[in-house]
């Protein structure tokens, strides 16, 4: 073998640890489950921010599930990471907001992060669900890092999930839903656990038993309806959770207590702050109050991970 096909094998290799800063990976290598035979271009608006220039900032039509990923600087580098899932109500992704600024943060904490870019349930005419297609891009994409992990210089046992609003309910189902993986996969990535070490909530956007009903879209205009005891069923063996909410966000803000006393009922570790003010949708930016306690979540969510040694060297 020519010495520099030796040289482009050896680099191949490690194509993964030198990603650059926000690169695109796709969670599977043809057409995702589900998304046999599209041909249809996905559809984004801009980023606003100079710094996130050639990166989607919403999107609006989703075919192609995948991870970008941010890297922190090798100095601060715990060896932990997150797969952070923005929201949008399930009919487009808030990927600026609620996915780079977030990576940016959790870089700045030494933890690197995996924007998940996943399929739409709930646009017009979508053929994709809530527990199938949206599921198993989680599930995926988590898969996809563990089984990476020495690759990207993470800790395979510090790979957590965090989801605002819609991705929120995202990390409730892959919370509460994920599997060991299939041994006898061919597939490498497929033979890894999907579940999180530990999982965070952020305003989460629920719509209770709308992953374990059976799988028809949900229609675009289907009210939010509050019902059983919690959104996502408990397992004993369930991650450790962080969430945030506020009072005047009153869709929301029920099920996401009754979510923290179902974990609490199965002896999970979970933390829950309530705010009083804040709304929905507020991300890392300041609310419509300046000041107000809310801004300071992620001051709290950086205190639990280190109390819990998620993200310590």
């Amino acid at each position: 073998m020519k010495s520099s096909t030796v040289l482009l094998v050896f680099l191949s290799g490690f194509h993964l640890l030198a990603a650059t800063r926000g690169e695109e990976i796709r969670l599977w290598p043809g057409a995702a489950p589900g998304s046999e035979g599209v041909t249809a271009t996905e559809v984004s608006k801009p980023s606003i921010a100079a710094k996130y220039s050639g990166l989607p900032g919403d999107i609006t039509v989703s075919h192609y599930p995948s991870v970008y990923v941010f890297l922190p600087p090798k100095d601060k580098a715990t060896g932990a990471a997150m797969v952070v899932a923005p929201g949008g109500g399930h009919s487009h992704l808030v990927m600026e907001k609620e996915g780079w600024e977030v990576a940016d943060w959790l870089n700045s904490h030494g933890i690197a992060a995996f924007v998940l870019k996943y399929r739409l349930a709930r646009i017009p005419g979508s053929k994709y669900t809530l527990p199938v297609e949206v599921y198993a891009d989680s599930a995926r994409a988590v898969r996809l890092v563990r089984s990476r992990a020495k690759e990207f210089g993470l800790d395979a046992g510090r790979l957590g999930f965090i989801g605002f609003s819609a991705g929120g309910e995202v990390a409730g189902m892959i919370g509460t839903k994920f599997d060991a993986g299939n041994p006898a996969s061919s597939d490498p990535i497929e033979r890894v656990s999907s579940r999180p070490d530990f999982n965070v909530l952020i305003y989460p956007y629920y719509r209770p038993g709308s992953f374990t009903r059976p799988s028809t879209p949900l229609p675009a205009d289907a009210p939010i309806v509050i019902q059983g005891n919690t959104a996502f069923p408990v397992p004993k063996d369930a991650p450790s959770v962080f969430m945030v909410c506020t009072d005047d966000d009153r869709s929301h803000v029920e099920p996401t207590v009754k979510f923290y006393l179902e974990l609490e009922a199965n002896h999970i570790p979970a933390e829950m702050h309530i705010y009083s003010f804040g709304e929905h949708g507020f991300g890392l930016r300041p609310t419509k109050k300046p000041g107000a306690p809310v801004e300071t979540w992620p001051e709290r969510l950086r205190d639990w991970l280190e109390e819990r040694g998620f993200s310590k060297k």
